[in-house]
């Protein structure tokens, strides 16, 4: 490790720098609109790959402006066949770089089934602690099969 100086002139050799960046093509008049658990998931469903919807679990967040507007979808991980690990330094590290005011989380069950999980109640509960320190807000988090779709906000479990 080299000793460092504050007279040393090359001290920016030793720091990494930061890029926060995040760019969308999309114009602000056209971007879609989430009012509904209904809408988001058909943004989600349009934009998931059938193909594993069935055989592999995934989870992803849509990053939302003051306006509920999409700004993006995120992939954030993607598991096994009946869990996914979830990091969620990933989730509000996307949504900060997005400047999102709200997110909402979604993953799917392969096997079809709609029910959470006590393991996605825990993480929803997470989530939403998490949003509220650093201002994002949760708004939703849905679960996904082929079929159709489970919304904890209509449930009354968010």
């Amino acid at each position: 490790m080299k000793n460092l100086s504050k007279n040393d002139l090359s001290i920016s050799d030793y720091v990494a720098e930061i890029e926060i960046s995040y760019s969308s093509h999309i114009k602000p008049v056209d971007r879609l609109k989430v009012t509904t658990a209904t809408d988001a998931f058909a943004i989600l469903y349009a934009n998931w790959n059938l193909s594993t919807i069935e055989y592999i679990e995934e989870f992803k967040i849509l990053l939302l402006n003051r306006a509920n507007q999409v700004l993006g979808i995120k992939h954030i991980s993607k598991g096994g066949t009946d869990q996914v690990t979830v990091d969620k330094k990933v989730i509000f590290q996307a949504a900060l770089k997005a400047n999102a005011s709200s997110i909402i989380a979604v993953h799917n069950h392969p096997s079809s089934s709609l029910k959470p999980s006590q393991a996605d109640i825990n993480l929803t509960r997470t989530l939403k602690s998490a949003g509220d320190i650093v201002g994002i807000q949760v708004i939703d988090h849905l679960i996904v099969t082929i079929d159709g779709f489970y919304s904890f906000a209509d449930n009354g479990e968010l």
